[in-house]
Order: structure tokens, then sequence, then C-alpha cells
């Protein structure tokens, strides 16, 4: 193949885009939603990241103010951890509007995540935000087809295929020549919405996040670059192999309606009818039934806990609570906690796995759909998938839990048992040794981990377009 040739078809396929209307309409319309979004995104993330480093400094000042008590009190008192958007969330939002914010922490419970923006909107939210991942994903993708739909079907038309075959130029040249060429436009919008986020993520990360945003960028525009070239090339495909030019943009409208729409929401909805999540009310009844099973450690006479105070005097070789060497009620606290927190967590992993199954179903549509595979990655390097939401939850739920053991520890260790003389409560300077809760985001490799299938499927796409455009080279018909 000639490069200069390649580079001529692809500057006259630029020549001719730029002399239509369209483009120019295109650019201006993308233009303002490129700047609407950028600058509605920016607000959004800088606002809610301000208001919860806030209410985080007010819940840490609150925890450690609280005057001497028993630490079991301080435990019912609790926290609340609440989530940090990551900066890339200014790119794609994601699921970040329909998951919550803030979760309250307390012994003994696990409480759901609240306060998500959906529940806090009108409805108009649930039809869908303007974003810079929204443009790259569901509009540039139109206009690829759009601007590319006439390479070569109306070449075919016009009689100029055959002219250009005719005077030495391969057939090989021209595909290659319409495929840069389309794919280059693309570049136009990719590399105008890049930079701007370029910009949000020097001005935004600090040392420690440095890095890592810098990583997330770099992959996010690696695999945009392929998913434009693999629509470029899906393009000229669909163009050379319809009669007319007429015809290739009705199959490629029919093309971006299958790969935007149809396809996503009819796995969803296909997904919760064979995978259906229970109800709020009937997870939290089958919780409830479980944890009833397990017996109450703030009962002195439940069988359960019994069994296990005889079993701890045997140990210790006493025959009364106020001879053991520590606070048996904190003991108990602790086996108790540690109890019901195994069952929370059996009911969340089922339930995660119902939703893992859910999920499954339109992400193996990524190896028919690379709309799936980019929409998958974008939303997590910009952690703002479900599993970003799920870390979040973990942590929470971690952090949750070494509280209520901490200050049952504490009982353990500094209020005496019943009977014995001694302080009911103990000094408030133990609570500023508690750390507040601290969220970091799901490592790189954590999160190429989750998204393997969605890069595979991405880069099967890549080849396959490849492919597609060699065997074009071999078999474009010139009438």
């Amino acid at each position: 193949m000639r490069k200069n040739v390649i580079k001529l078809l692809a500057r006259q396929l630029w020549q001719n885009a730029f002399r239509s209307k369209v483009m120019l309409i295109a650019s201006i319309l993308m233009l303002c939603l490129l700047l609407f979004s950028a600058y509605s995104g920016w607000v959004n993330y800088h606002d809610q990241n301000f208001t919860r480093d806030e209410i985080q400094d007010e819940v840490k000042e609150s925890w450690e103010n609280n005057p001497d008590k028993h630490p079991h009190r301080m435990a019912h008192y609790g926290s609340f951890a609440l989530r940090l958007k990551h900066v890339l969330s200014v790119f794609d939002l994601g699921m970040e509007n329909f998951v919550g914010n803030a979760v309250f922490l307390e012994a003994h419970k696990q409480n759901t995540v609240n306060f998500s923006e959906a529940s806090m909107s009108t409805g108009l939210l649930r039809f869908g935000e303007v974003s810079l991942a929204m443009l790259l994903k569901v509009i540039v993708p139109l206009l690829i087809f759009y601007l590319g739909f006439a390479t070569i079907a109306q070449e075919r038309e016009n009689g100029t295929l055959k002219l250009l075959i005719g005077q030495g130029i391969t057939r090989k040249e021209i595909v290659f020549g319409k495929w840069l060429g389309l794919w280059c436009l693309s570049l136009i919008f990719l590399g105008a919405i890049f930079l701007v986020l370029l910009f949000f993520v020097l001005i935004e990360s600090h040392d420690t996040m440095h890095a890592d945003s810098i990583f997330r960028y770099v992959v996010l525009l690696l695999a945009y670059l392929l998913f434009f070239g693999v629509l470029s090339a899906i393009t000229i495909l669909v163009s050379a192999f319809s009669g007319t030019a007429k015809g290739a943009l009705i199959k490629l409208l029919g093309i971006w309606l299958l790969f935007v729409i149809i396809v996503p929401k009819s796995l969803q909805a296909i997904g919760f009818y064979l995978y259906p999540t229970p109800s709020k009310i009937e997870m939290e009844t089958a919780v409830e039934h479980d944890l009833a099973q397990l017996g109450d450690s703030h009962d002195p006479n439940d069988p359960h806990f019994k069994a296990i105070k005889d079993s701890v005097l045997r140990v210790h070789n006493v025959e009364k609570i106020e001879d053991l060497p520590f606070n048996y009620g904190g003991f108990v606290m602790s086996q108790g906690e540690a109890m019901s927190t195994k069952v929370y967590l059996k009911h969340q992993e089922d339930l995660y796995e119902v939703y893992g199954k859910q999920n499954n179903l339109e992400r193996y549509s990524a190896f028919v759909n690379p709309y799936t595979a980019i929409k998958n990655l974008s939303m997590a390097f910009s952690g703002t998938d479900f599993q970003s939401f799920l870390h979040f939850k973990d942590k929470a739920e971690a952090y949750r839990f070494k509280l209520a053991q901490d200050m049952n520890q504490l009982q353990m260790d500094l209020i005496p048992n019943k009977g014995k003389a001694g302080p009911d409560t103990i000094s408030n300077e133990y609570w500023k040794e508690f750390p507040p809760f601290e969220y970091h985001f799901l490592s790189i490799s954590d999160i190429f981990k989750n998204e393997l299938m969605s890069l595979l499927a991405l880069v099967l796409w890549g080849g396959l377009a490849l492919f597609g455009l060699l065997r074009l080279s071999t078999n474009l018909k010139a009438i």
C-alpha cells in the first residue's frame, strides 16, 4: 500500500465532510454539549465532594466530642461513611447518581447506603444525564455513521469508484484510505473531549492520586480510540456491501439503534426476568429471621449465649462471671457482632450473586455489541460502575465491624464485671484514638480484573474490524 495515496484519499474524505453543512452543525452542537457537560460534571463533582468532606469532618468532630461513656453506648452511637467521587466521574457519571452516597454505621446492624441523587431528584434524572462519555458513546457513533455511510456506496453509484481503480489505485488503498479519513474525523471530537478531561485530571489529582488518575485516563483514551476505529470499519464495510448510499444509511441507523438502545435495554429486562432480586422488605425479613435463630446477645438467659457463658467459665476455671479476667458483657457482644455480621454478609453475597448474573448477561453481549464493552470500560475506569460502589460498601462495612469490635474490646479491658468495683464509663480520649473513615478507590489491577471480559471483547472487535477491512480489500466491487 502506498502511504501517500492513503493519505490523499483520507484528505479527500475530510474535504467532502467539511464542505457539508452537517459537519458544521454537528461541530457547533458538540461544542455546546461539551461545554455544558464539562461544566455540569465539574460543578457536580466539586460540590458533592466538598459537601461530603464537610460532613465527614462534622461526623469526626461529633464522635470525638462525646463525653465519657460506656464503650457499648459509643458502638450504638455509631458513625457515618460517605462516598467520594473520583475526578474521572466528571467524564462518565455511570451509576453515580443512582447508588447511595452515605451509610450509617452502628453495632449489630448493616444499614443500606442511602441519599442517592436519583432519590432526591425528580423522575427526569432517570431519563439520563448529559456527560462527556455520553457524547462519545451515543452521539459520536451516530455522527461517524452519518459522515461515513456514503464513502464507498456513493462512489460506486456515481461511477467514481471504477474510475479510481482504473487509475491504478488499489482496492486496499481505497478501503484503508476511506477508513483512515473517517476514523481521523471522529478523533476531532475525541481529542476535544479528552483535552478538557486532561485539564480536570491535572488540576484535581493530588500526589497520591495523580498516577492513578493519569493511568485511568490513558486506558480510557486507548479504549475509545479502538472503539471509534471499530465503528469506522463497520461504517466502511456496510457502505461497501450496500447497493445504494440510502440503503447504507438505513442499515447503519438500525445498527446504532441495536447497539445503543435495543440490545442493552432488552438484556437488562431479560436479566431481571431470569434472575429476580428480592424486594427490600423480603431481604430484611430474611435477615431478621436468621438473626433471630442466633439468639439475643443482650439477653443473659438466651440459650445460645448461656451455652457460650458456661463454656467460657469452664475454660477459665471459674464459677462466676465476676471472676473472669475480662468484662464478660464485652466478650458476648463481640461474639454476637461476629455472628450477626456473618448472617448479613451471607445474605449480601447471595444478593450480589443475583446482581452478578443479571449484569453478566449484558457483559457477555460485549462480544456481539462493542457499545457494551466501551460502556463497561468507561464506567469502570471512571470509578462509577457497580463494582466501585460495592467496593465502597465493603470498606464501609469493614470499618463498621472494626468500630463495633474495638468498642467491645475496650469494654472487655476497661469495664469491670457486674458486682465488682470500678468505673462504668471510660475517658473520651479513647474516642479520639479511633481513626475516621477514609476511602481509597478500587485499584487499577482490580479494575482490569473486573473488566477483563470487556477488554477482550473490544480487542476482539478490533481484530474483526481489521480482518473485515482486509477481506473487503480483495472483494470490493467497483460496479
